[in-house]
């Protein structure tokens, strides 16, 4: 790898230094279809958890839904036009199961499929390559009403779902994901109730996780039976590493149970098999796991992707008790509040690489909220994200560097959106959206990242 000056996109002067990429390394930027995609009601879709969660009182900041969002279902083509204008190879985005199958199972919405057909089509005459996740924690309401990830059924369902999407899309889309965050899914919506469905039963976390995870392997096969020979599947899952802030065998002791909790997905997938002690670190019952569930779970996948934005720093209480989650004094923080701290991303990626020998790696998200101030003009200047962004795609050509596969970078996210339980409090686009008229605006932030872009192609031009 060589370095290559980058410009500053406010002074047009070269200030800083990246590392340079491989010639077909993917650029690319993320959204999912609850948080963008608005038409909560329209051409068919039925409800998913989301649109009940976040019409549920004291559920979502402000009582904000999805319901209309950036109305990205209308406005698509103006969407992939500022996508292709940014010189984006590749838009991530999610399908709605409750788009395609409204009640989860049963009768195919054609009008669903539809969108995505026009989705992926308006994308490919662009040139922008489609990547689509089958699975952003939007599951039908009619499912979670049958018990949801809790109930088996969910798994095979979801194998259903998978196949009638490829089906449709599987000649065009050249790159798969099963599923976004399951552990969102399990500790988020179903530990401790933060996100949808809402559900507070922590014994039943490590069930909903283990049937997350067998939908996966479910639908490998009956995804690879319809899409392109040379296209790519995979799982994209998040991180959020531990470290200690002093060496007392406490800290050292909670670093590594964070460590065997970053496992709780990867071991299953690559080694067939739970990481001894999980269940009990996580104090939740162990899941029922049946004759053949790790073998299919462990079918092999084409790549991982991997979404971080921070990492956890734990310290011992004073009297020694315990070690907690600190804030770290001197470090900068975004609006979430998380930490910005970017080795973290280059030593995730490495010890990744280094654990499983995987064959590709994509960082599927990374990116930063913080308090965006727009005057009603045509700019709109954001340079702390504009450092996040540069930093952290440093850290991942550093571990490119180390070896690790990494082939891909996909900003979270492209637009401004709805934000989960924070509902629009939060802004993590690279591009603006004011909710009121839908404009949209172009941070600096993206004005930066398509001058690297274009900067990594021009190297590779010669």
């Amino acid at each position: 790898m060589s370095i290559l000056d980058h410009t500053d996109p406010q002074s047009g002067e070269e200030t800083d230094l990246l590392v340079s990429f491989p010639a077909n390394f993917v650029w690319g930027a993320a959204t999912a279809s609850y948080q963008v995609e608005g038409a909560a009601s329209e051409d068919g879709r039925g409800p998913s958890i989301w649109d009940w969660f976040s019409a549920t009182p004291g559920k979502v900041y402000q009582g904000d839904t999805g319901d209309v969002t950036i109305d990205q279902y209308h406005r698509y083509p103006e969407d992939i036009m500022l996508a292709k204008g940014l010189g984006l190879g590749a838009y991530r985005f999610s399908v709605s199961w409750s788009r395609v199958l409204p009640q989860g199972t049963g009768a195919v919405n054609e009008a669903g499929l539809d969108y995505y057909d026009r989705l992926v089509d308006t994308l490919l005459a662009h040139g922008v390559k489609p990547v689509t996740t089958l699975y952003h924690w939007d599951l039908p309401l009619a499912l979670y009403q049958q018990g949801g990830w809790i109930n088996r059924d969910t798994a095979y369902a979801y194998a259903d779902y998978a196949e009638i999407v490829a089906q449709r899309l599987g000649d065009r889309v050249g790159m798969w994901q099963t599923h976004n965050e399951p552990w969102c899914v399990a500790y988020l919506g179903y530990g401790i109730g933060e996100h949808a469905p809402g559900h507070q039963e922590w014994p039943v976390v490590g069930t909903v996780a283990h049937h997350l995870l067998l939908s996966h392997g479910l639908a490998l096969p009956r995804i690879r039976a319809h899409i392109q020979p040379d296209a790519q599947i995979g799982i994209t899952l998040n991180f959020t590493p531990g470290y200690g802030a002093d060496n007392q065998a406490i800290t050292l002791a909670r670093v590594e149970q964070a460590r065997r909790e970053d496992r709780w997905f990867t071991d299953p997938l690559f080694r067939g098999v739970y990481p001894a002690g999980l269940f009990a670190d996580l104090n939740t019952d162990p899941p029922p796991i049946k004759e053949g569930d790790m073998e299919i779970i462990s079918t092999p996948i084409d790549f991982l992707g991997v979404n971080n934005y921070t990492r956890l720093v734990f310290q011992a209480s004073t009297d020694g008790s315990r070690s907690e989650p600190i804030m770290v004094p001197g470090a900068l923080y975004t609006a979430m509040p998380w930490e910005v701290y970017p080795d973290g991303l280059r030593s995730l990626l490495v010890w990744l690489h280094e654990e499983y020998a995987l064959p590709s790696l994509y960082v599927t998200e990374n990116g930063a909220a913080f308090a965006d101030s727009w005057e009603g003009g045509d700019e709109l200047h954001d340079p702390l994200r504009v450092a996040y962004l540069r930093d952290h795609i440093q850290a991942t050509g550093q571990a490119i560097e180390q070896g690790a596969p990494v082939k891909g970078y996909f900003v979270w996210s492209l637009m401004d959106n709805f934000e989960w339980s924070h509902g629009y409090s939060k802004r993590f686009g690279i591009i603006y959206v004011d909710y009121p008229s839908q404009r949209r605006v172009l941070k600096d932030s993206a004005r930066w990242y398509a001058n690297h872009i274009r900067r990594q192609h021009k190297l590779h031009q010669g």
